[in-house]
Parts: C-alpha cells; sequence; structure tokens
C-alpha cells in the first residue's frame, strides 16, 4: 500500500489517461508542451518503460503521426552530459555548448517525439536538479526542446530499496505524478496482444499471484516481475520452448523455487491435445484435469492471436470450447475479445461466437 500522495494507476490505465490527454491536445493542432511533464512511479519490473511504448502506439494509431522515444538513463549521466560540451565560437570569443546527441530532435509536424527520463529517482540530486530546465522550462542550457516534445520520466520509489535518491521538493512540485501499480488482468491484456509465449500466459493465467514477486524486504536477485516474465517469454520463443532446458536461465530470471513450478506446469503442457487440430476442427478429446483445461485455454488464446483473421479457424476453436466447463469458456470468451481493440466486433459475425454467447446467457438465467 502507498503512503504518497498521488493517484495509483495500472499501467493499462495510465496509458489510456495519458494517451487521451496528449491525443486530444495534438488533434486541436495545440503543442503537447501545454501539458505538465509526467512521472511514473513504481517499484522495479511492474512496466513503466513499457507503458511509455505502449504510449507512443496509441499516439501513431490515433494522430496518425511518427511518434520517436528518445530514451536517457539519467543514472548514467552527469551534469555536464544534459548541457554539452563546451568549445569557443568562432570569434573565439565566447564559450557555447555543444547540443548533446540525445536532444537533437525532428520539429517536423508530422512527427511527435518523447523524451523519456527513465531512472531519475536514482540519479544523484545533481543530475536531477539539471532536470529542473528539461521537465518545466524544455531546455537544456542553452538548448531548446521542440515544441512536438512530450517530457515523461520515471523511476524506483526511496520504499523499493533500489538505488533511489529523495526527489528534491522543487522538481517534484513540476511534474504530474502518477504511481504504477501491478495488475495481473492489465498485464494479460497487453500480454495477449504482444506475443508472450503461450507457456508464460497460460502458467500466469493459472497462478496470477505469480506474476509479481518483488519484496523490498528479500535479498533475492532472481524474483517474478511482468519483465522478468517478458524475458522468460523472450528465451521461450526464440531460443527454444523446452522449459526442462531452458530452466537454469528460466531459474536465474524468477528464481529457482517459481522457475521448478514453472517446469512442472509445462511438462502437463507438452501432453495437450494438438491446438493446430483444435483449430482445424480435428480435434475432439477434451483435457480432464483443472492444471490441462487451464493449459489448453491458454494456448488457443495465443494461437487465435496468432491467426486472428481466419474466422473459421476462431469458429471451429469456439466450437470445441463449448465442451469445457463454464468458468473455462468464460475465460478464453474474455481473452479472445482482448486479442486486440474493437476485436469484438469481429467475433460478433461468427455462428459460433453468437451460439455460445446465446447459450451461457441461458444458462445464467437458470433455464436449462
Amino acid at each position: 500500500m502507498s503512503n504518497t500522495n498521488m493517484p495509483i494507476l495500472t499501467v493499462e490505465k495510465a496509458v489510456e489517461t495519458l494517451s487521451k490527454s496528449y491525443c486530444a491536445t495534438i488533434g486541436k493542432g495545440i503543442s503537447p508542451k501545454i501539458l505538465p511533464s509526467v512521472m511514473l512511479w513504481g517499484p522495479p519490473g511492474v512496466g513503466k518503460s513499457q507503458g511509455v511504448r505502449q504510449i507512443a502506439k496509441k499516439i501513431e494509431k490515433e494522430t496518425k503521426k511518427k511518434v520517436v522515444i528518445t530514451d536517457v538513463r539519467l543514472l548514467l549521466f552527469n551534469p555536464i552530459d544534459l548541457r554539452g560540451i563546451p568549445t569557443s565560437n568562432a570569434e573565439k570569443t565566447l564559450a557555447i555548448w555543444l547540443k548533446p546527441q540525445i536532444f537533437q530532435m525532428d520539429d517536423s509536424e508530422d512527427i511527435i517525439n518523447i523524451i523519456f527520463l527513465d531512472e531519475i529517482s536514482a540519479a544523484p540530486q545533481s543530475v536531477q536538479a539539471a532536470a529542473y530546465q528539461i521537465t518545466l522550462d524544455r531546455v537544456v542550457g542553452e538548448h531548446k526542446l521542440p515544441d512536438n516534445c512530450i517530457v515523461i520520466a520515471a523511476g524506483n520509489r526511496v520504499t523499493d530499496k533500489s538505488v533511489s535518491f529523495k526527489m528534491p521538493k522543487a522538481l517534484a512540485n513540476r511534474l504530474l505524478h502518477l504511481e504504477i501499480e501491478g495488475s495481473f488482468s492489465s498485464w494479460l491484456n497487453w500480454a495477449i496482444k504482444s506475443g508472450v509465449n503461450e507457456k508464460v500466459i497460460g502458467f500466469l493465467s493459472f497462478r496470477s499471484d505469480m506474476l509479481f514477486g518483488f519484496d523490498a524486504k528479500s535479498d533475492d536477485l532472481a524474483f517474478a516481475t511482468p519483465r522478468s516474465w517478458e524475458m522468460v517469454s523472450n528465451i521461450l520463443n526464440t531460443v527454444s520452448s523446452d522449459a526442462n532446458e531452458m530452466y537454469p536461465m528460466i531459474a536465474g530470471l524468477v528464481g529457482s523455487g517459481l522457475a521448478v513450478e514453472f517446469r512442472s506446469w509445462c511438462n502437463i503442457h507438452s501432453d495437450l491435445p494438438d491446438i493446430e487440430a483444435i483449430f482445424s476442427g480435428r480435434e475432439f478429446s477434451i483435457p480432464k484435469s483443472s492444471d490441462a483445461m487451464y493449459a489448453v485455454v491458454s494456448s488457443m488464446i495465443n494461437y487465435a492471436s496468432d491467426h486472428r483473421f481466419e474466422l473459421d479457424k476462431i469458429g471451429n476453436s469456439l466450437k470445441y470450447i463449448e465442451k469445457f466447463p463454464a468458468d473455462y469458456i468464460a475465460l478464453l470468451l474474455q481473452n479472445y475479445e482482448l486479442i486486440e481493440d474493437d476485436y469484438k466486433d469481429i467475433l460478433i459475425k461468427i455462428p459460433e461466437y453468437i451460439r455460445l454467447i446465446e447459450k451461457r446467457s441461458v444458462m445464467r438465467n437458470g433455464s436449462v
């Protein structure tokens, strides 16, 4: 529980709120500089950086402008780095400051820049002080940020026991503060759309309490966060999908105890019905255990996301799921609708979807 005087939002809600504000401003032809610079607070790995990338995608989709993110890790900077290297003018009479490359932004009308000041709370106070001008005045020494630039900062809280310095009040008052909290439903929405490995989605759907295992009081170096699970997914997607083979790497990301549990769950996953056969209408066998049912549903969600516009296949999968208990049907339908924005408008064109919705409605009303 936070004891700070700021709103607490999931990544999804923060992305929605900020994107709506930026898009509304840009859509009216007003420079986004009119909005305050934003500070995202939260524990390590909760998804602050990922949220900034999602904001960029939403702005691109809504405004049709290209969004360029400049990621500035302030922990690696000193104050002079932000202002640039001093040199003499052409007449050798005055000192001028060469603009750092990271601040060389395109000011074109069809471009929106986001300067992302990551790990700002980990930067020494001398560097945080140098960020004053960026966050409020939108200048860096003698260099001015373009009008098409959005400023977002992020960092860990002092209570997270990460490398963190207390933010000076003068800087804090220049920012709009949002605290980001871990949320499984918010993460799942993102994971389905982003191609996160089906085994990771399936396991965390079954054990959603394992998505976020950060404990500021623990000395463990490997622990579960949305970021570490994304890295597990990348390993399974690109190196090997065999959790037994990848166990040492998985344990190095989320910890040995959790990696053992994940590996055991994946062994169940390997004995599941053929997902391709389900979507082709050739598989009719139903798993008997709850673990296996969760696993097959997660695999179906992953497959459906990759084949979202092959409506015959989606229809076959919905016909197959009719034989499952009601809770699993609800889980599948809920996540199918999250495959992409407005995907429900596509699902209602599929007869099997309409039939399944009508059947569930009748069952809820107690008519059968």
